[in-house]
Order: C-alpha cells, then structure tokens, then sequence
C-alpha cells in the first residue's frame, strides 16, 4: 500500500466525513448509531448491532455498504444453518482430461469485506462459532489447510434482544471478538414520521459510492497514527480496571459483577476512541472521544451474576456510573 500525501489524506478523509450523509439518505435518525458503526469498521473491528426487529438494523449495514466499494455478502441467520453454509465445504469435481475426481473447497459467503450476519442470534451456538477464527484471525481453516480472507474483513451482525422467542444466546468469547455493541433504539416521534413519509411513497434514493478497500485500509493505517496521550491511557486502564471485582473503584456495583473487561477492552477503547478523533477530523484523542465509545466498548465484556438480574441491574448502568466515578485527567485533556 503507497504512502499517502497530504493531499491525499485529505482527500480520503473528506470522503469519510460524507458516509454518514450519504447514510442518512436512506436511514432517518440514529445519527449516533451510523457513526458508532463506522468507528467500528475504522477502528478494524466488527460491529454487533442489537434491537427489537423492525428498527432497520439491516437497511443500515447494506447501506453502509452501497457506500463503500467494497463486496458484501448477507446470511440469514436461522435455527437450521449450519456452519458449512457459512465458511464453505468441499465438493466432489472431475477432471475432464484425466477423469480423475478430486475435492475442492468451495468458499462460502464469509469471503467477502463486509459479511452481514442477520439476527445472528436465531442460530444454535454451534454455527454461531462457525465465525470465531474468522473475526479473530481473518481467515478459515477447513481440511487442514488455511484460506486468508478478503482485506478488509469485517462482520457487522444484528441480533434481537435475549428476551424474544427463539433466540440464543452469544457466549462471552463470540462476544469478545465484536469491538463494539451498540444498542438501537425506537426512533423520535419527528423521525418517525419521516420515516412514514420516505417508505410509503415512490421515492428513490441514488447512493454514492465514496470510499473503496484501498481507502478503508488507508484510513484504518491512519487511526494508529492518532496520538493519545499517556493520561488518557491511564484513564482507560481506570476504566477498565474499575469493571473488575475487587477493584474497589465502584464499590456499589462490585457485589454486581462476576467478571470485569479483560485488557482487550482497553485495546479497544483506544482505538475506538482514536477513530472518533479521525472521523471527527482530529488527530489527537480527547475524553470525550472515549466517553462517547465507551458503553458500546464495555457492555458486552461485562458479565453480571444473579443478584444484578434480581435488582434489575444492567451492564450499561454500571458503565454509566463508572463514568462519573472514575477519575478524569484534568485541562487540556478533556
């Protein structure tokens, strides 16, 4: 990949100001949620969207992806998919010269950049797994030999809350290979009725496409360049630490909560928070770059026992209080 100039950078980066709009042709509102999306996908991570069916989950991602120039692939996640479906299997062919038979890998609908795994929770654990070597290591292994995946590689899943019938759910190690879980929500009466107003009629919307993979893969390389400063990373590790049992930081939820956010968080927390800075236009983390990511970073790593679900504790009241908890880094940082 060539060295980007100053030009280009710009260039690059402008375009990346403009998805959200482009988005917002298509999905009305949920401003927050388009752009936590696309910190994910900067920040070279996979992205996990939850909502009760009917919020446009899945209009967002495959608009997302008539966006950006790059191959998309959606499966349907059910009770009867099978891991197969996912990654591939071998099939039987025959050499027409030789009229020997051999078997070929035929690559399934992970191989591809953005892989849309519908309501990813209506399948059994089983296939869900299916996808844990590719979200971690970018490529899959079938017969004993290794299959690279298509640069870059992202899932962005969509699942409905454990509560709705005929669901499963994700076990804490899928979760952890999402970056960000992000919750969405039922839209504002002002924007539901322009959403009555768009889907009812006969208006059509032209998408422009304003980034390609060699854009997203720049732009990806520019997040690590973001600077962060060592009283910021302090702050994250607070953060982090303070999600733990024993920590004492938030002793009113600690009786809460059976395991904390491992140092993967803090990973990503940095470069979450990095990528806001960029999509913002900043090359420097402030904190409200991390507040702003850090219910999406941490909800998911957070697990609760017993007692919080009695007293009606979640994990995003504990992330809200340790925000305020928490100490700060004082001016100019914040």
């Amino acid at each position: 990949m060539a060295e980007l100039n100053e030009q280009q950078i710009n260039s690059t980066l402008a375009n990346l100001s403009k998805v959200a709009d482009e988005i917002g042709k298509v999905i009305v509102g949920q401003r927050e949620v388009v752009e936590e999306l696309l910190i994910a996908i900067i920040a070279s991570g996979h992205c996990l969207l939850e909502g009760v069916p009917g919020l446009a989950k899945t209009l967002m991602v495959s608009t997302l992806a008539k966006t950006v120039d790059l191959d998309f692939h959606r499966v349907q996640f059910t009770p009867d998919l099978m891991p197969s479906d996912i990654i591939g299997t071998e099939i039987l062919e025959e050499d027409h010269v030789t009229g020997k038979r051999f078997f070929k890998f035929q690559k399934g609908p992970v191989f591809t950049n953005i892989l849309l795994a519908d309501e990813i929770n209506r399948t059994p654990p089983k296939t869900q797994a299916a996808l844990l070597e590719a979200m971690q290591e970018k490529r899959v292994s079938y017969g004993g030999k290794n299959y690279q995946l298509p640069q870059p590689f992202f899932v962005l899943a969509t699942q409905n809350p454990v509560e709705q019938a005929g669901t499963y759910s994700l076990p804490e190690a899928q979760l952890d290979r999402f970056l960000m879980l992000v919750r969405v929500g039922y839209p504002s009466q002002a924007d539901e009725i322009e959403i009555l107003n768009r889907t009812t009629g006969n208006t059509k919307v032209e998408l422009q496409q304003l980034l390609n993979g060699e854009d997203v893969l720049n732009i990806q390389n520019l997040v690590r360049d973001v600077e962060i400063a060592t009283p910021l990373l302090t702050y994250i590790t607070d953060l982090v630490r303070a999600t733990r049992p024993g920590e004492n930081l938030l002793s009113q939820f600690s009786e809460y909560i059976r395991w904390g956010a491992g140092p993967r968080a803090g990973q990503a927390l940095v470069m979450c928070a990095k990528a806001r800075a960029l999509l913002d236009g900043r090359f420097a983390v402030t904190i409200s770059d991390i507040q702003f990511i850090a219910p999406a970073v941490l909800r998911h790593r957070i697990l609760l026992n017993f007692q919080a679900q009695a007293d009606n504790i979640n994990t995003d009241s504990i992330v809200a209080d340790l925000l305020k908890s928490v100490a700060k880094p004082t001016s100019p940082l914040a």
